[in-house]
This record gives structure tokens, sequence and C-alpha cells, in this order.
């Protein structure tokens, strides 16, 4: 049996035929899909020039972006003409050839306008500010800080700060901007009252200028206690407290001192109101007892984890005599019961180009899709 397979075996056909390579065929396909390419690499890199300027020329208008990216997509059926033309034959060049050209050209024509919309190219941005005054209602005698960050896409050129006082003379002191921050501390020892303003103006290498402005003021009425004072306080009994509001735009600490020792933190009971009670520690039983009241202000600059802060003094001291009573001072020093400002540290999120260049991709893909039902 072994023996008639042997003899059979020569006489049959396998089953499979390995094709005959048409090498001509091959390398006029290839040079064809190169061609392809290369010319929608091209007319990419015409078009987004072109729409550079139309970039530049909407600079300021609200639809700018979307335009530009009308313009460009519109542009992509250039590319069959642009085929037809120079003669390049489509025959057999199906979905994937078109889908290769027309992401060529897109992610060309995308990748070329962010570069030049962007330094050194072009800069339209002027320089960000963000200013605070620390605090923004003082008492005579106290400092004011001014601290501000300021930063530009390419370089800040000049920085100016000034200040004007209550009567209307304008200064310009020394400043200067040490890793995009500027700080300015008021410490005049004033005793005039009214309101300050000041001006900061940064440049950046291009021309471009932005100017903030703010303000602060000097009262006496900034912290003071409202309730009327026992001869004899006792635990049970409230120090009712008023704090100016214009202190500051974000949450301050209200605490006091007792004949200058520790801190002791008051109780919010309204943005304006805060109060306490001597049974906290601090407080001692029959005695006679000297309180000042303090504010302190903090911020924070957004993904700065530095805290610049400053500090508010009443201007009147406020004496108490305390009565006979165990509880008075046994209390522990509360926790303020609202929320003080934190640093902000915000991640990076995805920028606008990619959301504009998956656009751009589904727009193509729509496109050939309905190239494709035609057919």
């Amino acid at each position: 049996m072994a023996k008639r397979y042997k003899e059979e075996a020569p006489d049959q056909e396998p089953d499979f035929k390995i094709p005959a390579f048409d090498e001509e065929k091959y390398i006029k396909r290839e040079r064809r899909n190169i061609k392809t390419i290369f010319l929608s690499f091209l007319l990419g890199v015409g078009i987004a020039i072109i729409s550079f300027g139309f970039w530049a020329l909407l600079t300021g208008h609200f639809l700018q972006w979307e335009l530009v990216l009308l313009f460009g997509v519109i542009n992509a059926s250039w590319l069959r003409y642009l085929f037809t033309k120079i003669n390049i034959d489509l025959d057999g060049f199906g979905r994937r050839g078109w889908l290769t050209a027309f992401g060529t050209y897109i992610f060309t024509w995308l990748l070329i306008l962010i570069v030049l919309v962007n330094p050194p190219f072009y800069d339209s941005e002027p320089p960000q500010i963000q200013a605070v005054s620390l605090p923004s209602a003082q008492t005579p005698g106290g400092t004011v800080l001014i601290a501000a960050t300021v930063s530009d896409n390419v370089h800040v050129s000049t920085v100016n700060f000034t200040y004007t006082d209550p009567q209307g003379t304008t200064h310009a002191p020394p400043t200067s901007l040490q890793n995009g921050i500027l700080l300015f501390l008021y410490d005049q020892n004033t005793t005039a009252l009214g309101q300050y303003t000041y001006t900061l103006t940064a440049t950046d290498s291009n021309g471009h200028r932005t100017t903030v402005t703010g303000n602060f003021t000097y009262t006496n009425n900034a912290l003071s206690i409202t309730s009327s004072i026992p001869p004899a306080i006792r635990s049970g009994d409230i120090v009712s407290i008023k704090a100016d509001p214009h202190i500051s735009k974000e949450s301050f600490r209200v605490y006091y001192r007792i004949n200058d020792g520790t801190q002791i933190n008051t109780t919010r009971t309204d943005p304006e109101h805060y109060q306490t009670t001597p049974e906290f520690s601090g407080w001692t039983a029959n005695s006679t007892l000297t309180l000042r009241l303090y504010a302190e202000v903090s911020h924070y600059f957004l993904n700065n984890p530095l805290r610049y802060s400053n500090n508010v003094t009443s201007n009147s001291t406020y004496t108490f005599s305390t009565g006979i009573d165990p509880s008075i001072g046994a209390t522990p020093d509360p926790k303020p019961n609202y929320a003080l400002p934190q640093p902000n540290i915000q991640s990076a999120t995805p920028g606008f180009e990619v959301l504009l260049a998956l656009s751009a991709l589904a727009v193509v893909l729509l496109v050939i899709r309905k190239k494709k039902t035609r057919k």
C-alpha cells in the first residue's frame, strides 16, 4: 500500500498555487501612493500658511478657531482636483488611500497651523496679572501687602507699580518681579484714613500691555467689640465682635489675645459678626484682663503653594474683669468654624488643539463615508 502511494504521489497537483508577483504593477502603485501622500503634505502646508493669515485677521473674533477650522476642512476637497489635474491614476485607490491622503493633509495642516499661531512666530496674548491687597481694610499704623503674579507666554519686559494716597498724590516706589511674583509692603505707619488705589501695568516683548487696578482702605472700624462688658464676666457670657467684611474678599480668621498671650480663635455667626466666651483657654477667673482683636488674611495664587498673609490689629484694647467661675478658661481653644483659603493646584488638561484634531479627524471620516455611500 505504501509503495502504491509513492508511485501516485508525483502525479498529484498541490492544492494552493502562489500567485505570480506583478513587480511592475506593485512599483506603479507604490509610486502613486507616495505621490498622493507628498501632495497631501504640500497642500496641508500651503493651506496652513493661508489659514495663518486668516487667523491673524480674525484676532479677537469669538469664532476665530471655528472659522479657521472650517476653512481648513473645506479646502481638503482640493485633493481630488489636484490628483486629477496632474494625471494620477486613482484606479484601485480605494477607501484606505483616500483616508491616508485626507489624514496626511489634515494633520499636516493642523500641525503647521498650531506652530505658526504660537510664539515665536505669533503672539496675540497680553500679560496675565492677578493682584490682591492683604488686607483690603486696615487700621491706622498697620501694613498692607500688595501681592501679584505676572506672567506671559513669551516674556514680561517691564512691570510698573504706582499707588495714589487719599490726598491724590501718586507714588512710584521701587519694585521688582521675582519668579513671576511682585510684592510691595505699604509700611508708612500712616494715621491718614481713606482709600488708596494702586495700578499695576505689565508689558511683554511684543508690546502687548495689561493694566489692573485695586484699592485698600485705612479705617478705625475694621475690628471692634460690639457687646456690653459686664463688671464681672462669667463663662456663659457672650462677647460679640464685628469685623469689617472688606478686610478681605476671602474668608479671614478673627482671633484675639488675652494680656498679649496665645491666640484664641473666635466663632463666626455671619460674614460680619463673630463671638467668643471666657470659657476658653487663656482666660483666668477673678482677674482683670486686657483683650486685643486681630484678623489674619491670607491668599493663594492658582498653582502656587506659597501662602501670602498679613494681619489687622484693632485700634483699641478692651479691659475685662472676670468673676469667680471654675469654668472660665477650662475649654480648649476652638478651631474656626469656617473654611479658610487653601492652595489651589489644578492639573493640566488637554488643550483645545487636541479637541480640534479629533474634530478634524471626525470630519474627514464623515466625508469619506459619504463618498463611499455615493459609490
